[in-house]
């Protein structure tokens, strides 16, 4: 089961959009998909229907469950999307309480990998949407995930965002001794404009290793399946938008079955 983090220090940049639409791409291609909502605003949440102020059974849960000494039933809390093959953990407001609550516990950095281990059978790919702070919720979302996904928007305010990110990253990787492999996704993209032409060019020139290839474009119809609460990659595949979180899609199994290969090799020949 691969595990992707989708996260910025800015809000508006894409991230749920790239949440829903590469769960979308994902189910559309025959891969069992879970998406996890991990911020009390419950964008992803409410994007499916789901109310986030009223919802009995939430991410929420798992953090309770912890605190009580339990082990959290995570099964209980899948809820269906509609979509054959795409499932969700919805948000709840009350996430919004958790450092407050219990950040500086033992443990609780950790709370969704340890539940996400025993999905492993039931998934190939799960998908974390994060709230744009760093937190309880934002450590167990990095913790959680072998890939980080940092949306990015293609104007020029959104670069110090990703720089905040990148800080972050390199911060838990002092205390964790692991960062981890990171693809910083520009959005939003619109080749009429300076602003989105020039933003490209500083992500090319600063941060080309870890750059994907190409961008997600400006597409009003991202916003008209959002009413719809429909992913564009299910509705219209064939959209502009929709070829390009497909690509997406490819290009992070390819680096993932790569960096999986590579693991097994090093433990092989230790």
């Amino acid at each position: 089961m691969k595990i992707w983090a989708i996260a910025n220090q800015k809000g508006g940049v894409g991230k749920t959009t790239t949440a829903v639409n590469l769960g979308g791409a994902l189910s559309l291609a025959g891969y069992r998909a879970l998406l996890l909502d991990m911020d009390p605003h419950g964008s992803l949440t409410s994007y499916f229907g789901l109310d986030p102020d009223s919802l009995q059974q939430s991410l929420y849960d798992l953090f309770q469950a912890k605190k009580r000494g339990q082990a959290p039933a995570v099964r209980e809390l899948v809820h269906s999307t509609g979509f054959e093959r795409l499932d969700l953990i919805p948000a709840a407001t009350a996430m919004a309480t958790l450092d407050r609550q219990m950040g500086s516990a033992d443990g609780m950095g950790l709370v969704v990998a340890q539940a996400l281990g025993s999905l492993r059978e039931e998934y190939d790919v799960v998908l974390i949407d994060c709230l744009p702070q760093l937190g309880v919720l934002m450590i167990n979302a990095l913790a959680a995930c072998q890939h980080l996904i940092v949306p990015v928007q293609t104007e020029f305010l959104a670069l110090k965002g990703l720089e905040r990110m990148l800080h972050t990253l390199e911060m838990i990787g002092r205390a964790r001794h692991r960062v981890p492999a990171y693809t910083i996704l520009p959005t939003m993209y619109d080749a009429r404009t300076r602003a989105s032409v020039g933003t490209l060019e500083v992500l090319r020139e600063r941060h080309a290793e870890h750059l994907w290839r190409s961008v997600i474009p400006v597409d009003t119809l991202f916003r008209e399946a959002s009413r719809l609460g429909v992913p564009l990659t299910v509705k219209r595949p064939g959209d502009r938008g929709s070829r390009a979180y497909a690509a997406l899609m490819r290009d992070m199994l390819a680096l993932d079955d790569a960096a999986s290969e590579t693991d097994a090799a090093h433990r092989a020949v230790s």
